[in-house]
């Protein structure tokens, strides 16, 4: 806004100009030079009459009228200086078109309104006195016509009123409705802005959600695979250095084999049966059936041709209930539902309840674990026990991988408000080797996540006596 209170080139959209000059438009501007030149001719015709009852030279009423009627031309510009020509020429009777538009524009302008009642009052007092004076002149020249003493003034008044009050009523009302419009325009523009910023945040936590939930399945898939993984090639191993020798141990080995396999592959059905839609479900279901048929092969081809070949021998038997989980129960009786059975609850998982046969299936892989629970357990919610299970088990997990054969500790104690897991090992009595398993360094970096997503602490190092120690505490009212 310049110092007479009207929009620059920029229009009062905000719009950049697109006209010549300060004119919005090419439009504005044909219809500014329009009404420039029908009110200069006016004020030519009005100027040479001025000249000629003031016995003026008819140059002079010419040369006045070309310089006030152009004026129109900066009425969006200075709309204040062309309301000041026509109040000034006012006494010469010329500009009635000037006063008409430079009013209507003075309204509809963003001039503050105590500026336009104030020219406004001076135009109306200007072409009341004008009027009177030329009314008196004309009623005293004409001898016949006697009106009453309040006829010429309520004459002036009237047409000082008809010529002003029209012209700043509508530009008011002109004004009034475009600030309006650039008002609701600006309110949505500004709701615009604010829903693409609300779309761009949407979107933000859309990818953090697909961010995180790729990192719980791939946290899930470790924990699940990895330990069961390992489990199976330490037996493995040992199945093949004991096959000849022992078919007898090699049978046992083959059954733990052929068990953690069922209980990994039903786990991660478990998780893959909420992934599972449309025709993914018939392919993923085919896939994971194929795993579960390998195992089973192996199981068979390990036991030697002089092992009965029925898998519910009494050896065979005797192994499945010395790793008596859970977990094996539940994976026998989803093969026998079928590989494509999801399961009843999709948010079963690991408890606190299962850690013993957890540390079963370490001892029967030939690691010494040392299992000590203190205090009676409380009301945990799933997510805490799974996380406590989880911890427990990514520790076993790692020391099958890197220190085999070293003794471990696992300590449980249920608190007030809280339940505390640690898992220490000693040093490998094969010193630094280990069992040859690829690890991505992801256990820890999992069991971290899973405690600190519900507000617990977790603290893992070497120890001095050259083992490692996995500490986790949950407060007992959190879950996921």
């Amino acid at each position: 806004m310049t110092a007479t209170g009207v929009m620059g080139a920029g229009g009062a959209r905000g719009a950049p100009g697109r006209g010549p000059w300060w004119w919005q438009s090419r439009r504005s501007a044909a219809l500014d030079v329009s009404l420039a030149v029908a009110s200069t001719v006016e004020c030519v015709l009005e100027g040479v009459q001025f000249a000629q009852e003031s016995r003026l030279p008819v140059a002079a009423g010419i040369v006045l009228g070309l310089l006030v009627g152009p004026v129109l031309l900066v009425r969006r510009r200075w709309p204040i200086v062309v309301v000041l020509v026509a109040i000034a020429v006012t006494p010469a009777e010329l500009g009635g078109l000037l006063t008409v538009v430079g009013l209507y524009t003075l309204a509809a302008s963003d001039v503050p309104r105590r500026f336009t009642v104030l020219l406004a009052g001076m135009s109306v007092v200007g072409t009341l006195i004008i009027t009177l004076l030329k009314m008196q002149q004309d009623v005293a020249s004409q001898e016949d016509f006697d009106p009453p003493w309040w006829f010429v003034p309520l004459v002036s008044v009237a047409l000082g009123l008809v010529l002003t009050a029209p012209p700043v009523l509508l530009g008011l009302y002109v004004g009034a409705r475009r600030r309006l419009v650039e008002s609701l325009r600006e309110r949505a523009d500004g709701l615009e802005r604010e829903l693409m910023l609300l779309a761009e945040r949407a979107e933000e936590r859309a990818e953090w959600a697909r961010n995180e939930e790729r990192t719980r399945i791939a946290r899930e898939m470790h924990d699940v695979v990895a330990h069961r993984v390992s489990l199976m090639v330490v037996h493995a191993a040992a199945l093949q250095a004991v096959a000849l020798k022992d078919p007898e141990k090699a049978s046992r080995n083959a059954g733990l084999v052929g068990d953690m396999g069922r209980q990994a592959l039903t786990e991660l059905r478990e998780m893959l049966g909420v992934l599972r839609t449309g025709e993914g479900a018939a392919a993923s279901a085919r896939v994971s059936d194929e795993p579960e048929r390998l195992v089973a092969v192996a199981s068979k081809v390990s036991r030697g041709p002089a092992e009965p070949a029925a898998p519910e021998s009494a050896t065979g038997t005797g192994s499945r209930a010395a790793a008596g989980a859970p977990g094996a129960a539940r994976a026998r009786a989803a093969a026998a539902r079928g590989p494509s059975t999801v399961p009843e609850s999709e948010g079963e998982g690991p408890s606190l309840a299962e850690v013993a046969a957890l540390v079963d299936q370490s001892r029967a892989a030939g690691t010494v674990v040392e299992l000590s629970v203190q205090g009676e357990p409380g009301a945990y919610g799933p997510g805490v026990e799974q996380t406590a299970f989880r911890v427990v088990q990514e520790a076993l997990t790692n020391v099958h991988k890197h220190a085999p054969g070293a003794t471990v500790r696992v300590r449980l104690a249920h608190r007030e408000g809280e339940v505390a897991v640690q898992v220490e090992n000693g040093p490998s009595e094969r010193g630094a080797a280990d069992a040859g398993l690829p690890s991505g360094g992801n256990g820890l970096v999992g069991m971290r996540e899973r405690v600190t997503g519900l507000g617990g602490v977790f603290v893992s190092g070497p120890t001095e006596a050259g083992g490692f120690r996995v500490s986790a505490v949950l407060p007992a009212g959190q879950d996921r």
